[in-house]
């Protein structure tokens, strides 16, 4: 930005667009503010599956919260299977080294390095 009066260095004007606007989640009120809110629009869909009629294929989708109930043990479920994946797939850092394009001999002139030292 240029102009008779540039923003300072530690301005927000000085950060890019979405910056700018998350900024409010720094400040802590408001960030609890939001996690209450969600709370009780978590509780209030919970609380609103007793009080309809829902026509479900299997018997077990009838019991008030099972979807919420369900949701949960799946992403834990899912959770404890990527612990399980990363001790079976897991690889040593230098696994790919000796295919790798960082592994390579390179002449220094191809590095692009330039001498600050003038």
């Amino acid at each position: 930005m240029t102009g008779p009066n540039p923003p300072r260095a530690g301005s927000p004007a000085r950060l890019p667009w979405l910056s700018r606007h998350l900024l409010w989640t720094e400040d802590r009120i408001k960030v609890r503010r939001l996690v209450w809110a969600l709370a009780v629009l978590c509780t209030g869909l919970a609380l609103a599956d007793f009080f309809y009629h829902k026509h479900v294929y299997f018997e077990i989708e009838d019991i008030p919260g099972f979807y919420g109930i369900y949701g949960f043990i799946m992403c834990v479920a899912m959770a404890i299977a990527a612990k399980v994946l990363r001790v079976l797939v897991k690889r040593n850092e230098d696994y790919y080294a000796p295919y790798s394009v960082e592994s390579e001999e390179h002449p220094e002139a191809d590095l692009g390095r330039e001498n600050t030292h003038a």
